[in-house]
């Protein structure tokens, strides 16, 4: 095999890429031999047609476009190996050179890693961000729990109000006359949830049970029903059930049921000091957003389209494989969120440049810091690994190759650059 780089401008490259004569017969003797047993020939058995036999039938590139499917991935491969430059995309592959005894010649068109001028990285000014913990969020979170831990009890006493979870019968008209798609029976509702059109809630607030009342509503003009958009409709409603949620006593005991404290004093602490990390770490993210946006918006960079369409892929992928895990197909989710692949790749754009443009400036950052990762530093980072997968540090370490190898020691170079730019910020 040999390889022939040709620098193109945006910071992509040709490859072009001749296998020898030898290696493509060989390909195609595969593909015939992968292929035999489903051709027909009058006189032969299948999978006995000789070869010739059916070049002689198809055409002599019968197996041509296997056979380039065969040898194109173990050559491109090896070219990337041999290639000096750092190839950032999936290659866009165009065959030239295609013949009976003579070498497999074809190109990839690749986007190489852009180079990073770096402007400001050091002493970069951000707000401060208030960490605070009020008495307030400490009751609003309590009260979350004790929504969480309600329970749900009949109402017949009284009439509905805010909150409410009912179960209503109604019939819509528009002039006095039923539209379709405007009765429900048995429908659960909750006041206040605004699932109803505007004003359709706040309506049923004081209705009482097994009383029919009249609830008046325009539809929205953009309402998704155009017969219904923007006319004016009357709702004959019927309460039929009322229920509400009944608190918990916010006591000792409730503390106890809910955490592992005993009195409600500590339970509270606690909550508190977990608002506490929780708002410190989105202030850790949210500096280290602020400081690495303002690295690349001072930097200079030429990111090639193809790199950003890979990112895009892997994105796509990587969302895909987490649906999986969730029984979910990407082609489900598709259909029920309305996106198509090209919308939704699209959608992924920004992050992806975003992703690559952080990547580049950091590793820039790196670079420009002498920021290496010691061996300590890698050992520390397989003994994790090796304790999230629940198996020996040194069987991991023996199934990692050079290429891993190199990554995780890049990953740990990118979050000690990281630490770096957030420690030498300034805070206004």
């Amino acid at each position: 095999m040999s390889l022939q780089v040709e620098k193109l401008e945006g910071n992509m490259a040709k490859l072009t890429i001749e296998a020898a004569a030898e290696d493509f017969e060989k390909a195609v003797e595969q593909a015939y031999q992968k292929n035999k047993n489903k051709l027909s020939v009058p006189g032969f058995r299948k999978g006995k047609v000789p070869r010739k036999m059916i070049e002689q039938m198809y055409g002599k590139e019968v197996f041509y476009e296997e056979a380039a499917n065969i040898v194109i991935p173990s050559a491109y491969a090896k070219a990337v190996d041999e290639c000096e430059e750092e190839i950032v995309s999936q290659p866009t592959i165009d065959v030239v050179q295609l013949e009976a005894g003579k070498p497999f010649i074809f190109t990839a068109e690749v986007a190489l890693k852009p180079e990073v001028t770096l402007g400001k990285y050091k002493g970069i000014e951000i707000d401060k961000i208030d960490t605070t913990v009020t008495d307030e969020e400490v009751e609003e979170a309590i009260n979350k729990e004790r929504e969480n831990n309600a329970r749900t009890i009949a109402v017949e006493d009284r009439a509905v109000k805010a909150g409410d979870m009912t179960i209503l019968d109604f019939e819509g008209f528009v002039d006095g006359v039923a539209f379709e798609g405007g009765k429900g029976e048995n429908y659960p509702l909750t006041i206040g949830s605004n699932t109803f059109i505007p004003g359709f809630e706040d309506q049923l607030i004081g209705a009482e049970i097994n009383k029919e009342v009249e609830v008046n509503v325009t539809f929205p003009e953009d309402y998704q029903s155009e017969e219904l958009a923007g006319k004016a409709a009357v709702f004959k409603c019927t309460i039929k059930e009322i229920k509400e949620k009944e608190l918990p006593e916010l006591d000792d005991e409730f503390a106890s049921e809910v955490s592992e404290f005993d009195t409600l004093a500590e339970y509270k602490e606690d909550v508190k000091k977990n608002l506490e990390d929780k708002k410190a770490a989105d202030a850790k993210n949210q500096k280290e957003d602020k400081v690495i946006e303002a690295i690349i918006e001072d930097a200079k960079m030429d990111i090639p389209a193809a790199m950003v369409t890979t990112q895009q892929r892997q994105m796509a992928d990587d969302f895909a494989q987490r649906l999986q895990m969730q029984g979910l197909s990407i082609d489900q989710y598709f259909q029920f969120t309305g996106l198509s692949r090209d919308t939704f790749l699209e959608q992924m754009k920004p992050q992806a440049e975003k992703r690559i443009k952080s990547r580049l400036v950091l590793e820039a950052v790196a670079k420009a810091e002498n920021i290496e990762v010691s061996e300590e530093e890698f050992k520390e980072e397989i003994n994790k690994m090796a304790e999230a997968y629940q198996m020996e540090a040194a069987k991991l370490e023996e199934m990692i190759g050079q290429f891993e190898t190199k990554a995780i020691k890049e990953d740990l170079a990118i979050k000690k650059a990281v630490d770096f730019v957030i420690e030498n910020a300034v805070e206004k």
